[in-house]
């Protein structure tokens, strides 16, 4: 609601990452008339703004996230990104960014895993010799890099497409968020499996690669969302797609 020269914000939004120790917050609030996205606004919302309560909750991993409650923050005008009633495509503009940097995380997180594994099965040894001389587990350690490999290049297309194409490449962005996360589940699910005991131990590595991946399928819009872009884009619903030509 805008009064004043000011927005009025009421509400709350739960899930924010980030939330207790930002500084200030991007809010897409109503602030005219209108049903779905129209009438959305961009708002930067400062910590420290009477009104606003922001409650901290712990999570699987160590990533902060908080809810933030809204009563009566009058905001600026002057806080206002972009045109008004234009806030929805600044959150999709702003996911096409993140969803890559999602992706990319779980790739750090599969190299980190892939590393330790490789450690482990060579160090290791049972029935007379090394793990990673036992041809089932080299078979399961060649899966954990060739999907890290292919994640990784999904990736590099989508920040290069980005760079060099401009505009916005939303299905790119979605084929990297959801090909490197998935892919860094089940490299980490495979390096737990390879370790035994040692991968399920409070506090060890690869425990913690666990818990933290599991999360990341989910922030910047579920997998399954990821899907429905993706496949939007297929069937041509966002503008031509990428079998334009094919009969």
């Amino acid at each position: 609601m805008e009064d004043d020269g000011s927005f009025v914000i009421n509400g709350e939004k739960t899930w924010i990452s980030n939330g207790g120790i930002a500084d200030v917050y991007i809010v897409i609030a109503r602030t005219s008339a209108g049903s779905g996205p129209k009438g959305l606004s961009a708002l930067v919302v400062e910590a420290g703004t009477p009104g606003l309560e922001i409650e901290p909750f712990e999570v699987i991993n160590a990533h902060p996230i908080a809810t933030l409650r809204f009563n009566e923050c009058r905001i600026p005008r002057s806080n206002l990104i972009g045109e008004p009633s234009m806030g929805f495509k600044v959150a999709m503009a702003n996911l096409d960014v993140f969803r890559p940097s999602g992706g990319a995380c779980g790739i750090g997180f599969a190299r980190r895993a892939l590393h330790e594994t490789l450690e482990h099965t060579q160090g290791r040894h049972a029935f007379g010799k090394a793990l990673s001389d036992i041809e089932t587990v080299r078979v399961r350690l060649a899966d954990m890099a060739v999907e890290l490999e292919m994640a990784t290049l999904a990736v590099y297309h989508a920040v290069w497409a980005t760079d060099m194409l401009g505009g916005r490449q939303s299905h790119l962005a979605s084929i990297a968020k959801l090909g490197a996360t998935e892919v860094a589940q089940r490299v980490i699910d495979s390096a737990v499996q390879l370790l035994g005991g040692p991968g399920v131990k409070r506090g060890s590595i690869i425990e913690r690669l666990y818990r933290d991946v599991r999360p990341l399928r989910i922030g910047e819009d579920a997998s399954d969302i990821q899907r429905l872009i993706i496949a939007r884009h297929l069937l041509g619903r966002d503008g031509p797609g990428p079998v334009r030509g094919h009969k």
